[in-house]
């Protein structure tokens, strides 16, 4: 298992924020809800699509391009047109910095 690697700091990010980052050499999304960060694959399942600029409401990401839901917490998709999950990662936030590695 990849060990984790620092991403951000807290400072970075205000709640509602996002950033993009590269995870273990994969494209992804940091997001922070409230005072809980979740980083996902920055891809739609569906399409390809980034989601770095989809709409998010609570731990809801919208794909801008065809609307498909994901949960940020899961990757769990909630809406067609995606049926497959985004990769979610673990995090972990230790002395102001955010850390995270892919989920084993």
């Amino acid at each position: 298992m990849s060990d984790f690697e620092q991403i951000a700091t807290v400072d970075e990010l205000p709640p509602g924020g996002r950033k993009p980052v590269v995870i273990d050499d994969t494209p992804a999304l940091l997001l922070r809800v409230g005072d809980n960060f979740y980083a996902i694959e920055d891809v739609c399942t569906h399409d390809g699509q980034p989601l770095t600029d989809g709409p998010l409401t609570g731990c809801e990401i919208t794909c801008p391009r065809h609307g498909a839901r994901f949960d940020v917490r899961t990757g769990k998709p909630l809406c067609m047109p995606a049926t497959e999950p985004v990769q979610t990662f673990e995090i972990q936030v230790r002395d102001k910095a955010v850390f995270a590695r892919p989920r084993a």
